[in-house]
């Protein structure tokens, strides 16, 4: 299979669909040169590259540069979609959906209910998140437990390329609003990606090892954080089984608590901030539906409660390291009553 980087599955998942259905269309500042920007077309491709090429070959009309306009371009992506076009928007960093928020919450996510199911939104907002690129606070959250929050959006979170390709395919088909957020960090990472189409469902986490020690849940960039922390405790004997959800909403909590039927522990990590995010809604539920099931407190690896900060030392504190995954996990296995 061959092997492509996380930015070359989205750019394929997007020109495959394209040519498939001539409904899809791309826009986005800066996806086809810049609006109304002297110079080569085309140039960048979005922000951090991932539509260059689709210009060559959809042309303007199908690959739409935007003003910096947020509220402006994806209301425009809301009635388009309702009218039966499927629009990929592309928001260069999630921080900036504060501009649009109305737009996506108070309108595209309640569409299909205000009008009795008879009309459908199929627009996918793509935009980038998280920290690790000196991006400063107001270009490095991970709001995704934002858009969790609120009935109506499907929420996608991949940490792959190949579930990235699968599951924005998936996106685009999908007659919903979705939210697909991919961490700016990760368009360089490399895996074994088809091809051809393919699907990759939400709501269906993955389970990326197996061990009957400890369950740990992750996503995005975590993940792979999650796996190196799950290696080198296996080499002390505690095995630990590492799941990957995909999608916050819908959210696979049965692949969850199946786990922790022979795990009986749950380490939560989740680069978002610790009040009311990914960790504290996965503890909470299966405090309420799996409680018995568990030989331990939960423990949540997060960022603290604060700004992401710009300074390189601080920034590499504030994410979830790898060793803090592991002091994690040596603490709810080493819990006793």
């Amino acid at each position: 299979m061959p092997r492509k980087s996380f930015r070359q599955a989205l750019n394929e998942a997007m020109r495959l669909e394209m040519r498939r259905d001539p409904r899809v269309f791309v826009m986005g500042e800066d996806v086809a040169g810049g609006k109304g920007a002297s110079g080569e077309q085309d140039a960048w491709g979005g922000a951090f590259g991932v539509t260059k090429g689709l210009l060559a070959e959809f042309g303007p009309e199908r690959v739409r540069d935007t003003p910096i306009t947020e509220s402006a371009f994806v209301g425009a992506a809301a009635g388009a979609a309702m009218t039966g076009l499927r629009p990929v928007v592309e928001i260069m960093f999630v921080d900036f959906m504060g501009v649009c928020f109305d737009q996506i919450f108070n309108q595209a996510a309640k569409f299909r209910y205000m009008f009795g199911g008879k009309a459908v939104t199929p627009m996918v907002l793509r935009a980038t998140f998280g920290a690790g690129t000196r991006s400063a606070s107001q270009h490095s959250q991970a709001l995704y437990p934002l858009f969790t929050h609120i009935p109506g959006l499907k929420v996608v979170v991949p940490s792959s390329p190949y579930d990235a390709k699968g599951l924005l395919i998936q996106a685009i088909r999908d007659d919903d609003p979705v939210i697909f957020l991919e961490h700016k960090a990760m368009y360089d990472d490399m895996g074994e990606v088809p091809d051809g189409a393919y699907v990759v469902p939400f709501g269906e986490a993955g389970v990326l090892r197996d061990g009957g020690d400890v369950t740990i849940v992750a996503y995005g960039r975590m993940v792979g954080r999650a796996m190196e922390a799950a290696a080198r405790l296996a080499r002390d004997g505690i095995e630990a089984t590492v799941v990957d959800p995909r999608t916050t909403s819908p959210l696979d909590i049965d692949t969850i608590v199946e786990t922790l039927e022979e795990t009986g522990r749950l380490v939560i990590v989740d680069e978002a901030y610790p009040r009311c995010g990914m960790a504290s809604d996965i503890a909470g539920i299966v405090a309420e539906e799996a409680f018995g099931l568990l030989k331990a407190p939960i423990q949540k690896v997060t960022p603290p409660h604060a700004p992401v900060p710009y300074a390189p030392e601080l920034e590499a504190a504030y994410i979830p390291s790898v060793e803090k995954i592991e002091a994690a996990v040596r603490k709810a296995v080493g819990w006793t009553r």
